[in-house]
């Protein structure tokens, strides 16, 4: 899989997701409000971890939502823990974290925000010590997931491939029809002023 890249880009963080884990740090000013944006497909277990440096008296909220809105996990006064979560659907979810404050006012919060998801938000060992699995066994297992997470990800490429394929080719129709009609349109109206010219030169004895 290729890297992740990630762009900051105030109000919001925004990443182009193609990877399983992403891990980034960042300062909030008081007064502002900074966003992780990541596109995860159906059923995939999504696990954070977040930490935030002490500010006296500067509370910062931290909010973890879908693109309808619907809340996912919320933390007043945040400063240290961890959530977790498993997708209904694909979708945009975001984690926003929010600084009470005025702006220019107090000091700057350093953010160290990771994120996980797929293979990479499992936790194997303790999967080994419910299943009594050897540490060969594990990894054999952790590999399984990760080529079903691959296939996975194939399949919706190739999904996605067809419905723009399908896309385009009704696009193209479209226009086609389209042009013959506007093709025709002219061609009718180009006959119609034809005969009204000639009817009106004809009428003034311009011919005969």
């Amino acid at each position: 899989m290729s890297p992740l890249s990630i762009f900051l880009v105030l109000p919001f963080v925004s990443l182009e997701y193609f990877a399983l884990v992403s891990s980034i740090s960042f300062t909030l000013p008081p007064g502002q409000e900074k966003c992780l944006r990541e596109e995860v497909h159906k059923d995939v277990l999504v696990t954070g971890e977040y930490k935030l440096s002490d500010a006296p008296n500067m509370k910062t909220h931290l909010t973890v939502s879908d693109s309808t809105g619907h809340v996912l996990y919320k933390r007043e006064d945040a400063s240290k823990g961890k959530f977790a979560f498993t997708t209904d659907d694909y979708d945009m979810y975001k984690v926003c974290l929010e600084s009470e404050g005025t702006a220019g006012g107090g000091i700057d919060r350093e953010v160290f925000l990771s994120v996980k998801h797929g293979v990479e938000a499992k936790n194997y060992e303790d999967l080994a010590k419910a299943e009594k699995l050897k540490p060969m066994e594990v990894e054999l297992k952790r590999l399984e997931d990760l080529g079903d997470a691959i296939v996975n990800d194939f399949a919706y490429m190739r999904q996605r491939e067809q419905e723009m394929r399908d896309t385009n080719e009704s696009t193209y129709s479209r226009v086609l029809y389209f042009s013959i009609f506007s093709i025709l349109c002219l061609f009718g109206l180009a006959t119609w002023q034809l005969f009204y010219l000639r009817r009106f030169f004809i009428a003034k004895k311009l011919i005969e």
